[in-house]
């Protein structure tokens, strides 16, 4: 669960991470009423769920009433990255005179938490790190042990720092993964990390990824998840338990396992396609499971093909044949499906698809074949 910046720095200020003075709004003049409340110069940021906030124009500089209301009125109803903006953060607006980067995030290759440190704040991070990855200092953290306060000073002098807030950025770093802990986040980014004109250090954004499955025991935070904005396909999936990951391209890929749908991105990006998604249907799918999966992926407008791949152990192939014949019937399919079956009952399933004779429908032998045909069909 990605909560939006002022929903993290309310996390921050619970746990004792300085954040500026803001205020929510949702209109025009609630934006001004909360700008006058805090007092001129402010800032007007657009609350998504996305980062690129800045560059898509999304955060302004208000100097009085008549700015912030003309700023928080072009900025509602923005279009950031395919999301739109329904919510707005007004902050006061702050001296920098230093931006740094800082992170804690899971490796889940290390199965630690890894916490990272750049003196190169305001870049995205993935910037940073193929331009200039000697600039970020990182270290795993033994979860018996702890963030100890050397482990801050260490990251402070390896990202290279100006000396005299090595200690008050060790300090934050102590903090932010005080909140990395004790919200079971799997991320908490500030990026930028700032150094005021007085050498004070404060969080100037809030980047905060909560594991979902802990949410049970983190209800405050689970009261803060807004479906209306989040991804339209991503909340339709969460509702039906479908595991759903939308991606930039313009091919629907559906199968049945993690590792199988993983690899078949693979292989339509290697035929020179653009996945749209990643969908998994998991072990034992059903036919309604497959008509719902199937909904999903097509509420999305931008697929122009289909990949349906299915290696049938637990999954029954013919069972997700019906399901493409159910779906077929109550939904509109106007894009092409490529349907490879292999495993349990995929001769049964194949004359299925065959004896419906539906225009639509594209069989393939092998993922390969399947992926070579899908391309071909959605550039087509």
């Amino acid at each position: 669960m990605d909560l939006l910046e002022y929903q993290g720095k309310q996390l921050f200020a619970e746990r004792g991470v300085p954040v500026p003075d803001g205020r929510h709004a949702t209109d025009p003049k609630e934006a001004c009423r909360a700008a006058e409340a805090i007092g001129f110069p402010v800032v007007i940021k657009a609350q998504v769920q996305i980062g690129g906030r800045g560059k898509a124009g999304g955060i302004k500089l208000a100097k009085d009433a008549d700015e912030a209301e003309q700023h928080a009125s072009a900025i509602l109803g923005m279009d950031i990255r395919g999301l739109t903006v329904h919510e707005i953060w007004v902050e006061r607006a702050s001296d920098i005179a230093a931006e740094y980067y800082a992170a804690v995030v899971f490796d889940r290759g290390a199965k630690k938490p890894l916490v990272m440190l750049s003196r190169m704040g305001g870049m995205d991070v993935e910037e940073i790190a193929d331009k200039h990855p000697e600039a970020i200092a990182r270290l795993h953290v033994d979860p018996l042990v702890g963030f100890q306060p050397f482990h801050g000073r260490r990251l402070a002098f390896e990202s290279g720092i100006d000396a005299d807030v090595i200690r008050p950025v060790g300090a934050m770093l102590a903090k932010l993964y005080d909140v990395f802990v004790a919200c079971d986040a799997t991320l908490v980014e500030v990026n930028p990390l700032i150094v005021t004109g007085e050498r004070s250090v404060v969080a100037l954004d809030a980047k905060v990824s909560v594991d979902d499955n802990a949410l049970i025991r983190q209800p405050e935070i689970a009261e803060m998840r807004n479906p209306a904005a989040e991804d339209p396909q991503e909340q339709m999936a969460h509702e039906r338990g479908i595991t759903y990951v939308k991606l930039d391209g313009d091919i629907g890929i559906l199968g049945n396992g993690a590792g199988l749908v993983m690899s078949t991105l693979d292989v339509v990006a290697q035929a020179g396609g653009k996945p749209a998604n990643f969908l998994d249907v998991g072990g034992g799918a059903k036919a309604e499971e497959i008509v719902q999966a199937l909904e999903v992926l097509l509420s999305d407008d931008k697929v122009k093909a289909v990949l349906f791949n299915i290696f049938g152990g637990i999954t029954r192939c013919d069972e997700v044949a019906n399901g493409i014949l159910q779906a077929l019937d109550r939904i509109e399919v106007n894009v092409p499906i490529v349907v490879r079956l292999d495993g349990t009952n995929d001769v049964e399933g194949r004359e299925i698809l065959a004896k419906a004779n539906a225009p639509q429908l594209h069989p393939a032998k092998t993922m390969l074949e399947a992926a070579d045909l899908v391309v071909k069909l959605a550039k087509s």
